[in-house]
Parts: C-alpha cells; sequence; structure tokens
C-alpha cells in the first residue's frame, strides 16, 4: 500500500481532524419565538395597548354588572366630564415624565394661574381676556423656572419640583388671602372665567367645552409627539441624553422648552378648573399632582422616559374615571376605588419592566 502523497497529506498536524468534520453552514435561528414573546414584543411596539386593553376590559365587567345603568349615554360622558382635568394636567406631566424627569408642582401651578385668572378680574378690574392671559404668563412662568433649574443648574427634577411645589402653594394662599371668588360673581362679572363649563348635549350625552379642550390637546400632542422634529428630540432627551447631545440635540433647549409648555398646559387645566368647580378656590386641585401621575403610570408611560404614548395616558385617565363611577354606582366603599387604583399603579410599573426587557 502506497503512502499518500504531500499534495493529499494535511500540511498541518491539526488539520487532520477536519476530514470528519461537519460540512453545514452555521446558521442562527432567531424568528421563532414563543406566543408569549411574540405578545411581549408586540405590547413594546405599541405602548398604549396595554391601558386600552384594561379600559375595554374594565367598561365589559362593570358593563355586565350595573347594565344600562351604567352603559348610558349620560353616565359614560360622566366618566369624561370627571377626568378632563386629570387628562389636560397629565398631558403635563406626560412631557415631562417622557424626558425622564417628573413634575410635583403640576397641580399647584394649575391653581396658582386659575387664581391669578380670577384676582386680575375682580382686584385689579382687569377684562376676563387679558386675566386670562396673565394666567397663561404665570403658568408659562413657572414651568420655565422648573426647566431652568432642571436643565441648566443640574438639579434633580424630583428635588427642584418638590421644592417649587411648597413655594407656589405658599404663594398662592399669600397671594389670595385664601379666599374664595363665588360662582354668581364671577357669571355676573366674568363668564368667560367659566366657558369650559358650557354644556353641549347630543342626545342623551352631555359634554363640555373642558372634556373637548382635553380631546384635542391629547390629538394635537398626539402629532406633535409623532410627526415633528420636537417630538423625536423629545423621545430621544428622555431615552438617553447623552446619545442624544451626541446626535446634535440641544439637550438644555429641549428640556426647557417642554418644562415651560408644561406649565401653559397646567394654566389650561386651572382655567378649566374654574368651570369644572364653579368658583376660583385655592384649595382645589391640592391633589392634581398625583392624578396626573396615576393617569401617565397607568397609562403605560415608562417612569424612565424615553417610552410611552399621549394616548396611553389618556386611556389611564379613563380607567380612573370608570373604576370611580363603577364602583360608586355597585355602592361599595370610596376606598374601594383607592386600593384598585393603588393596585393598577403596582401592576403597571410590574409590566413595563417587563416589557423593557425586550428591549435590554
Amino acid at each position: 500500500m502506497s503512502e499518500p502523497t504531500a499534495a493529499a497529506r494535511p500540511s498541518q498536524d491539526f488539520e487532520s481532524v477536519l476530514s470528519g468534520s461537519s460540512k453545514t453552514v452555521a446558521s442562527f435561528d432567531t424568528d421563532r419565538k414563543t406566543p408569549v414573546q411574540h405578545f411581549q414584543h408586540f405590547l413594546h411596539s405599541r405602548p398604549s395597548a396595554v391601558p386600552l386593553i384594561v379600559l375595554v376590559l374594565s367598561l365589559v365587567v362593570f358593563g355586565s354588572i350595573l347594565g344600562s345603568k351604567f352603559f348610558s349615554a349620560f353616565s359614560l360622558t360622566l366618566i369624561l366630564q370627571q377626568v378632563a382635568i386629570t387628562g389636560i394636567i397629565g398631558a403635563a406631566q406626560t412631557l415631562i415624565i417622557m424626558t425622564a424627569g417628573i413634575d410635583l408642582s403640576v397641580g399647584a401651578i394649575m391653581v396658582l394661574s386659575s387664581v391669578v385668572m380670577g384676582q386680575f378680574v375682580f382686584r385689579y378690574g382687569l377684562p376676563a381676556e387679558l386675566a386670562i392671559l396673565c394666567g397663561f404668563a404665570v403658568g408659562a412662568a413657572c414651568g420655565a423656572i422648573n426647566g431652568w433649574l432642571v436643565a441648566r443648574m443640574k438639579l434633580p427634577p424630583f428635588i427642584v419640583t418638590l421644592g417649587m411645589w411648597q413655594i407656589i402653594l405658599a404663594s398662592n394662599f399669600l397671594y389670595s388671602a385664601n379666599e374664595t371668588i363665588r360662582s354668581q360673581d364671577i357669571e355676573a362679572t366674568a363668564p368667560l372665567l367659566k366657558f369650559f363649563a358650557e354644556p353641549v348635549r347630543l342626545g342623551g350625552a352631555v359634554f363640555t367645552y373642558g372634556v373637548f379642550a382635553m380631546i384635542l390637546l391629547v390629538m394635537l400632542l398626539w402629532y406633535v409627539l409623532n410627526k415633528t422634529a420636537w417630538g423625536r428630540h423629545l423621545y430621544a432627551v428622555g431615552d438617553d441624553p447623552v446619545a442624544a447631545e451626541l446626535a446634535g440635540v440641544n439637550v438644555k433647549r429641549m428640556l426647557l422648552s417642554v418644562y415651560t409648555i408644561s406649565g401653559i398646559i397646567c394654566a389650561l387645566g386651572g382655567w378649566a378648573l374654574i368651570g369644572r368647580i364653579g368658583s376660583v378656590s385655592p384649595t382645589a386641585g391640592q391633589f392634581a399632582n398625583i392624578e396626573s401621575i396615576t393617569a401617565v403610570v397607568i397609562g403605560g408611560i415608562s417612569l424612565f422616559g424615553g417610552r410611552g404614548s399621549i394616548m396611553g395616558m389618556l386611556f389611564g385617565a379613563l380607567i380612573v374615571g370608570v373604576f370611580q363611577l363603577g364602583l360608586r354606582l355597585v355602592g361599595t366603599d370610596p376606598q374601594w376605588t383607592y386600593l384598585m387604583i393603588g393596585v393598577l399603579i403596582i401592576a403597571a410599573v410590574a409590566i413595563d419592566q417587563w416589557i423593557r426587557k425586550v428591549a435590554g
């Protein structure tokens, strides 16, 4: 038996093992996912899907329990009236949280703006139109101060807005002398202050201009956040401010604009608040900051920033309204409402963490 020629022998000893190795090309199966993983990716790509599912389920549950008592045009539009203020202030909170911040002063800014509108009419005799503009200017100024402290001074948003909440709240009581402007006086002197309380009847449904203001505001912000460069920059800053800066985004100016716009939206909420409660009261809207955060968190907007949808916030506010009205009609103790909302908040954060694993 003759030995193999030099051309047939492996040139190196380790090459001898290749004769028995597999000749197939390596492949990686990246498309095979479990149904749970597919569902997880679906929720990650559509942040408002979770609150929408919860909203539909809650409507079905309370509708099956209460029947036509709950599924009536009046009851369903009553929910919209109840959450109008929360939806407007929640929109302001949404912009802040999308930048990975938080604003504890939104409720105080709203109330101070409403007090300025009322006091400028009844104390200084200004026309209602001019007084309302002054209220918007105060809201913008408060938001701009928050933004300057966060963007320029590099202070934590939680600390800045916690301090501003106390400052604005105290200024509100000092300036108004804790006096309430009555509904009768507003109707006689400046009915424009109660503009958002005007009802619009469509069959058995009763809407107010405050409801339309909330819906139009959410639609406008949805367009801005999804169709404009400003909206894309906001998401980028919330996701990674360093990367956004390297990509050419002026992060400081962006944060300043976000907080200023948030203050203007809070002033809009202050105007709507006058119509909602029928008076100008320095003690109104004390829990608006907590209610706005609740709507945002239940709405699936990530507290870590860079992810979420303004529509999710609206669904979150409606979920709270559905639970409040449904449990009230069932006749349960009001404390059950707070218990259920607390459970929803914790569940929403847990689901957000679960969904974020897809991105990680």
